[in-house]
């Protein structure tokens, strides 16, 4: 299979460089947000880089590329050859109990070269419900683009079909663990939850989980109490954790009570360490360019064309090495192997020697750059642009949705004026 021809990706840069007709309608959202949490200003407020005003458009040839690495992704890392890979790397906490192999992921791609370019997979992807309420709030400026507008929306699975499926993902892991016993009680667990930048969110997941009749709190990770072969939150027994922590194999002190109510099975945790060591390692990102690996996996060689075509090449970082990764290093981005949202990543051609041997004397892998596409936005009246990357949160190998972030700078930052989570605009082909 050869790249994408650039004429079938016009349309979307084209759109992506002049097309203001579609926006966010603020009042439908904060309307929205004010039914769902009697706050409508959770977003904007505080978080004014949160959402982004703009959306932007994909073409449809991106759109089956990204499909097509994401259900070959699953299937690789789902298998045994990985998975004696892993176990072979992980520590020991990631192997206390087996993995869940339908948690919910979140695979970055950038989009500026010829082949959309996966940069990043996720065990705790933030902005799922953020960006159902951002796609149900875009609006067209008038009723010629309002009929494109639903058809771009339209595609894949349906806002209302999204947060019902959504909670099925939370039984499920709950089910696989506990067979038929009633799941009653969730608890949304991050540090000091109220001062994240996405608690918005997660009191949209209360919310929801309420509204499937679970009993659900958002609670500070180190309020949980083990005892008597249980795990507590203000008194309450909880039954699972929806983890949004990125201690991901749950080491800080505190965190020892969740880690012993996950060690000794007390709770059902997911994400957890034992999801986290097979699906967002970093150095997995390397793994799937090793052909001989994939071939074990029982790929063809097309599919692991595939792969090699839209995974930039990845290395893990080797002291031994120094000397090349320095001579290349502008065309390198360096990120640590349990990194998470650009912490401590670094862009070569900015990188200085001091970082250079913190980078040496640490757990990380370096990528080939992968050009981010862009998207023109008006701020203040002025045009600028703004690179965009897309997340594809995937379940069981099938894309749920998508949604860009708009940033400047190094990596997305949700700080630019102008950019945030960004509704997709999927182009039919």
């Amino acid at each position: 299979m050869t790249t994408t021809p650039p004429g079938r990706r016009r349309l979307a840069r084209a759109l992506n460089a002049a097309c203001q007709c579609v926006r966010l309608d603020r009042q439908r959202l904060a309307a929205a947000l004010e039914a769902a949490l009697g706050d409508g200003d959770a977003l904007s407020g505080s978080r004014p880089g949160l959402a982004s005003d703009s959306a932007i458009f994909i073409d449809a040839a991106d759109l089956a590329a990204m499909d097509r690495a994401t259900a070959l992704v699953h299937r690789a890392l789902s298998g045994p050859a990985f998975a004696r890979r892993v176990e072979a790397q992980a520590p020991a906490i990631a192997r206390a109990v087996r993995p869940n192999p339908a948690v919910l992921l979140g695979l970055d791609f950038h989009l500026g070269g010829a082949d959309p370019q996966l940069i990043e997979i996720n065990t705790n992807p933030g902005g799922l419900l953020v960006n159902l309420h951002l796609a149900r709030a875009v609006s067209a400026c008038c009723e010629a683009v309002a009929a494109p507008l639903r058809l771009c929306l339209a595609r894949g699975i349906t806002e209302d079909e999204l947060p019902a499926r959504i909670v099925a993902s939370f039984r499920k892991a709950w089910a696989d663990a506990r067979g038929t016993a009633p799941l009653s009680s969730i608890a949304i667990v991050d540090d000091d939850p109220a001062a994240q930048y996405l608690y918005p969110e997660f009191r949209l997941f209360e919310r929801l989980f309420r509204d499937a009749g679970l009993e659900a709190r958002i609670v500070d990770a180190s309020a949980l109490a083990f005892d008597d072969g249980r795990l507590r939150a203000d008194g309450l027994r909880v039954d699972l954790v929806y983890s949004r922590l990125t201690d991901f194999y749950f080491a800080e002190p505190s965190h020892a009570a969740l880690r012993a109510a996950f060690e000794s099975g007390a709770a059902v945790v997911t994400p957890s360490p034992a999801d986290h060591a097979p699906y967002a390692d970093k150095r997995l990102l390397a793994w799937l360019r090793d052909e001989a690996l994939l071939r074990e996996a029982g790929l063809t060689g097309e599919e692991r064309a595939h792969l090699l075509r839209t995974i930039p090449a990845t290395e893990i970082v080797d002291p031994a090495a120094a000397a090349s990764l320095w001579e290349r290093r502008k065309d390198l981005f360096f990120k640590p192997v349990d990194g998470y949202g650009g912490k401590a990543a670094y862009r070569g051609d900015k990188l200085t020697r001091a970082k250079f041997e913190h980078i040496l004397a640490h757990r990380y892998v370096a990528q080939a750059v992968a050009p981010p596409s862009t998207r023109q936005v008006v701020v203040d009246g002025e045009a600028t642009g703004l690179k965009a990357d897309v997340r594809n949160y995937v379940f069981d190998g099938a894309t749920w949705m998508r949604a860009a972030r708009l940033y400047s700078g190094q990596t997305t930052n949700f700080r630019t004026p102008g950019g945030g989570f960004a509704a997709v605009l999927e182009l039919p082909g």
